[in-house]
Protein backbone atom coordinates (compact mmCIF):
# COMPACT_ATOMS: atom_id res chain seq x y z
CA UNK A 1 0.00 0.00 0.00
CA UNK A 2 1.46 3.72 -0.67
CA UNK A 3 0.06 6.28 1.43
CA UNK A 4 0.61 10.40 1.15
CA UNK A 5 0.01 13.48 2.94
CA UNK A 6 -0.07 17.08 2.28
CA UNK A 7 -2.19 20.25 4.05
CA UNK A 8 -4.96 22.06 2.63
CA UNK A 9 -3.22 25.08 2.12
CA UNK A 10 -0.89 22.72 -0.39
CA UNK A 11 -3.38 21.13 -2.24
CA UNK A 12 -4.96 24.18 -3.08
CA UNK A 13 -2.52 25.90 -4.73
CA UNK A 14 -2.65 23.07 -7.39
CA UNK A 15 -5.94 22.17 -7.75
CA UNK A 16 -7.73 21.95 -10.75
CA UNK A 17 -10.85 23.73 -11.05
CA UNK A 18 -12.51 21.30 -12.94
CA UNK A 19 -15.70 19.37 -12.37
CA UNK A 20 -15.75 16.16 -10.92
CA UNK A 21 -15.92 13.18 -13.23
CA UNK A 22 -17.07 10.29 -11.68
CA UNK A 23 -21.06 10.59 -9.84
CA UNK A 24 -20.85 10.72 -6.28
CA UNK A 25 -22.89 10.31 -3.10
CA UNK A 26 -22.37 12.34 0.15
CA UNK A 27 -23.71 10.51 3.31
CA UNK A 28 -24.62 12.85 6.52
CA UNK A 29 -25.42 10.63 9.42
CA UNK A 30 -27.58 12.88 11.54
CA UNK A 31 -28.87 12.56 15.30
CA UNK A 32 -30.56 15.05 16.92
CA UNK A 33 -29.02 17.99 14.65
CA UNK A 34 -32.68 19.99 14.37
CA UNK A 35 -30.52 22.98 14.38
CA UNK A 36 -28.10 22.60 12.02
CA UNK A 37 -28.87 19.66 9.97
CA UNK A 38 -30.57 22.12 7.13
CA UNK A 39 -28.21 24.50 6.85
CA UNK A 40 -25.55 21.45 6.57
CA UNK A 41 -27.61 19.56 3.90
CA UNK A 42 -28.74 23.38 1.83
CA UNK A 43 -24.99 24.31 2.03
CA UNK A 44 -23.51 21.00 0.48
CA UNK A 45 -26.38 20.71 -2.26
CA UNK A 46 -25.06 24.58 -3.10
CA UNK A 47 -21.37 23.78 -3.04
CA UNK A 48 -21.35 20.31 -4.83
CA UNK A 49 -24.04 22.19 -7.53
CA UNK A 50 -20.98 23.45 -9.65
CA UNK A 51 -18.30 20.68 -8.86
CA UNK A 52 -20.07 17.49 -9.82
CA UNK A 53 -22.72 16.83 -12.38
CA UNK A 54 -24.17 14.21 -10.84
CA UNK A 55 -24.55 13.73 -7.37
CA UNK A 56 -26.80 12.90 -3.96
CA UNK A 57 -26.85 13.60 -0.82
CA UNK A 58 -27.80 10.42 1.19
CA UNK A 59 -28.78 11.52 4.87
CA UNK A 60 -29.30 8.78 7.86
CA UNK A 61 -31.60 9.73 10.65
CA UNK A 62 -30.13 7.73 13.24
CA UNK A 63 -33.21 7.77 15.76
CA UNK A 64 -33.47 11.58 16.31
CA UNK A 65 -35.66 12.40 18.98
CA UNK A 66 -36.04 16.19 18.00
CA UNK A 67 -37.48 17.51 15.00
CA UNK A 68 -34.27 16.09 12.60
CA UNK A 69 -36.19 13.81 10.45
CA UNK A 70 -39.37 16.23 9.86
CA UNK A 71 -36.93 18.64 8.50
CA UNK A 72 -35.07 15.96 6.10
CA UNK A 73 -38.28 14.81 4.81
CA UNK A 74 -39.23 18.37 3.83
CA UNK A 75 -35.90 19.03 1.75
CA UNK A 76 -36.06 15.83 0.55
CA UNK A 77 -39.73 16.51 -1.27
CA UNK A 78 -38.51 19.91 -2.68
CA UNK A 79 -35.27 18.58 -4.31
CA UNK A 80 -35.07 14.94 -5.69
CA UNK A 81 -31.01 14.87 -4.98
CA UNK A 82 -31.74 14.45 -1.42
CA UNK A 83 -32.31 10.63 0.44
CA UNK A 84 -33.59 9.87 3.81
CA UNK A 85 -32.76 6.84 5.15
CA UNK A 86 -34.79 6.17 9.12
CA UNK A 87 -33.34 4.28 11.63
CA UNK A 88 -36.45 4.46 14.27
CA UNK A 89 -33.87 4.18 16.95
CA UNK A 90 -30.44 5.02 17.66
CA UNK A 91 -28.09 2.14 16.21
CA UNK A 92 -24.91 4.23 16.29
CA UNK A 93 -22.44 5.91 14.18
CA UNK A 94 -21.20 2.69 12.60
CA UNK A 95 -24.75 1.65 12.04
CA UNK A 96 -25.56 4.63 9.99
CA UNK A 97 -22.73 5.10 7.94
CA UNK A 98 -23.12 1.62 6.63
CA UNK A 99 -26.88 1.95 6.35
CA UNK A 100 -25.73 4.79 3.75
CA UNK A 101 -23.27 3.11 2.27
CA UNK A 102 -25.45 0.58 1.39
CA UNK A 103 -27.72 3.18 0.01
CA UNK A 104 -25.28 5.20 -2.00
CA UNK A 105 -25.68 4.80 -5.78
CA UNK A 106 -22.97 6.45 -7.61
CA UNK A 107 -19.86 5.86 -8.51
CA UNK A 108 -17.21 7.58 -5.28
CA UNK A 109 -18.86 8.04 -1.86
CA UNK A 110 -18.12 10.96 0.49
CA UNK A 111 -19.05 10.78 4.28
CA UNK A 112 -18.93 13.49 6.60
CA UNK A 113 -20.20 14.37 9.88
CA UNK A 114 -23.71 16.69 9.60
CA UNK A 115 -22.58 18.90 12.72
CA UNK A 116 -21.01 21.66 11.28
CA UNK A 117 -17.86 21.23 12.24
CA UNK A 118 -16.16 20.72 8.70
CA UNK A 119 -16.53 22.71 5.52
CA UNK A 120 -17.67 20.49 2.26
CA UNK A 121 -15.85 23.11 0.03
CA UNK A 122 -12.90 21.48 0.85
CA UNK A 123 -13.67 18.52 -0.76
CA UNK A 124 -12.64 19.93 -4.51
CA UNK A 125 -9.23 19.36 -3.22
CA UNK A 126 -10.19 15.48 -2.89
CA UNK A 127 -11.52 15.54 -6.74
CA UNK A 128 -7.69 15.04 -8.62
CA UNK A 129 -6.68 12.77 -6.09
CA UNK A 130 -9.03 9.88 -6.46
CA UNK A 131 -8.03 9.23 -9.99
CA UNK A 132 -5.14 8.14 -8.55
CA UNK A 133 -5.27 6.98 -5.75
CA UNK A 134 -8.61 4.54 -4.48
CA UNK A 135 -9.47 6.53 -1.30
CA UNK A 136 -8.62 10.32 0.11
CA UNK A 137 -8.64 10.81 3.11
CA UNK A 138 -8.92 13.66 5.83
CA UNK A 139 -7.21 14.46 8.90
CA UNK A 140 -7.77 17.07 11.06
CA UNK A 141 -5.68 20.28 11.33
CA UNK A 142 -6.26 22.03 15.00
CA UNK A 143 -9.15 19.49 15.87
CA UNK A 144 -11.34 22.33 17.61
CA UNK A 145 -11.95 19.28 20.62
CA UNK A 146 -11.52 19.55 24.63
CA UNK A 147 -7.96 17.77 25.59
CA UNK A 148 -9.26 14.93 26.76
CA UNK A 149 -11.30 14.27 23.74
CA UNK A 150 -7.59 14.62 21.87
CA UNK A 151 -6.25 12.70 24.25
CA UNK A 152 -8.45 9.71 24.30
CA UNK A 153 -8.29 9.78 20.05
CA UNK A 154 -4.53 9.68 20.48
CA UNK A 155 -4.22 6.73 22.45
CA UNK A 156 -7.04 5.00 20.53
CA UNK A 157 -4.84 5.63 17.25
CA UNK A 158 -2.25 3.85 19.12
CA UNK A 159 -3.86 0.88 19.78
CA UNK A 160 -6.07 0.32 16.58
CA UNK A 161 -2.13 0.98 14.83
CA UNK A 162 -1.22 -1.98 17.34
CA UNK A 163 -4.24 -4.49 17.10
CA UNK A 164 -5.21 -4.17 13.61
CA UNK A 165 -2.03 -2.38 12.00
CA UNK A 166 -3.68 0.58 10.65
CA UNK A 167 -1.35 3.33 9.98
CA UNK A 168 -3.15 7.13 9.22
CA UNK A 169 -2.50 10.44 10.77
CA UNK A 170 -6.40 10.39 11.72
CA UNK A 171 -7.99 7.55 11.96
CA UNK A 172 -11.48 8.81 13.14
CA UNK A 173 -11.74 11.94 10.47
CA UNK A 174 -15.15 12.41 9.27
CA UNK A 175 -14.13 13.71 6.05
CA UNK A 176 -13.04 10.72 3.47
CA UNK A 177 -13.65 9.86 -0.14
CA UNK A 178 -13.51 6.07 -1.41
CA UNK A 179 -14.21 4.46 -4.23
CA UNK A 180 -18.10 3.12 -4.11
CA UNK A 181 -16.98 -0.19 -5.74
CA UNK A 182 -15.13 -0.71 -2.53
CA UNK A 183 -17.73 -0.02 0.29
CA UNK A 184 -20.01 -2.35 -2.00
CA UNK A 185 -18.03 -5.51 -1.91
CA UNK A 186 -17.32 -5.50 1.61
CA UNK A 187 -19.30 -6.54 4.58
CA UNK A 188 -18.86 -3.96 7.75
CA UNK A 189 -19.61 -5.42 10.59
CA UNK A 190 -18.87 -3.18 13.57
CA UNK A 191 -22.03 -0.57 14.54
CA UNK A 192 -20.22 2.04 16.80
CA UNK A 193 -17.11 4.52 17.04
CA UNK A 194 -15.29 1.52 15.49
CA UNK A 195 -16.68 1.71 11.91
CA UNK A 196 -13.47 3.46 10.74
CA UNK A 197 -10.93 1.56 11.77
CA UNK A 198 -13.14 -1.68 10.17
CA UNK A 199 -12.78 0.67 7.02
CA UNK A 200 -9.38 1.18 6.87
CA UNK A 201 -8.37 -2.39 8.01
CA UNK A 202 -10.56 -3.85 4.78
CA UNK A 203 -9.31 -1.61 2.68
CA UNK A 204 -5.73 -1.88 3.55
CA UNK A 205 -6.29 -5.89 3.58
CA UNK A 206 -7.44 -5.67 0.22
CA UNK A 207 -4.53 -3.69 -1.33
CA UNK A 208 -6.47 -0.61 -1.98
CA UNK A 209 -3.98 2.70 -1.91
CA UNK A 210 -4.80 6.16 -0.21
CA UNK A 211 -3.47 9.46 0.19
CA UNK A 212 -4.46 11.49 2.98
CA UNK A 213 -5.01 15.63 3.09
CA UNK A 214 -4.84 18.08 5.97
CA UNK A 215 -9.08 19.88 6.19
CA UNK A 216 -10.27 22.48 8.85
CA UNK A 217 -11.59 21.26 12.03
CA UNK A 218 -14.06 24.11 13.11
CA UNK A 219 -15.90 24.65 16.69
CA UNK A 220 -19.18 22.66 17.12
CA UNK A 221 -21.59 25.71 17.01
CA UNK A 222 -24.61 23.55 18.77
CA UNK A 223 -25.60 20.47 19.54
CA UNK A 224 -23.95 17.66 21.90
CA UNK A 225 -20.93 15.60 20.85
CA UNK A 226 -21.27 11.46 21.81
CA UNK A 227 -17.54 10.57 20.88
CA UNK A 228 -16.58 10.95 24.38
CA UNK A 229 -19.59 8.82 25.85
CA UNK A 230 -18.42 6.11 27.95
CA UNK A 231 -21.21 3.72 26.86
CA UNK A 232 -19.20 4.91 23.10
CA UNK A 233 -15.83 4.00 24.17
CA UNK A 234 -16.38 0.45 25.86
CA UNK A 235 -18.38 -0.86 22.41
CA UNK A 236 -15.47 0.53 20.51
CA UNK A 237 -13.18 -1.38 22.68
CA UNK A 238 -15.57 -4.53 22.87
CA UNK A 239 -16.00 -4.28 19.15
CA UNK A 240 -12.04 -3.67 18.62
CA UNK A 241 -10.68 -6.94 20.24
CA UNK A 242 -13.63 -8.97 19.33
CA UNK A 243 -13.71 -8.02 15.63
CA UNK A 244 -9.73 -8.34 15.47
CA UNK A 245 -9.37 -11.43 16.40
CA UNK A 246 -12.66 -12.95 14.40
CA UNK A 247 -10.74 -11.09 11.46
CA UNK A 248 -7.58 -13.21 12.00
CA UNK A 249 -9.23 -16.68 12.40
CA UNK A 250 -11.48 -16.23 8.92
CA UNK A 251 -7.96 -15.21 6.92
CA UNK A 252 -6.64 -18.05 8.27
CA UNK A 253 -8.74 -20.03 6.90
Amino acid sequence: MHSTSSTGSEQGAMEPLTRLRQSLSVVLPAHNEEQVIATTVTYALEILTPLAGDFEVVVVNDGSTDRTGEILQAMALKDRRVRVITHEVNRGYGAALVSGFEAAAKDLTFFMDSDGQFDIRELKMFFPLIGQYDAVLGYRIDRQDPWMRKLNAWGWKLLVRLVLGVRVRDIDCAFKLYNTQFLHTNCFETRGAMINAELLYKFKRDGYTFTEIGVHHLPRRTGKATGANLKVIVRAFKELFYYAYKWRQEEKK
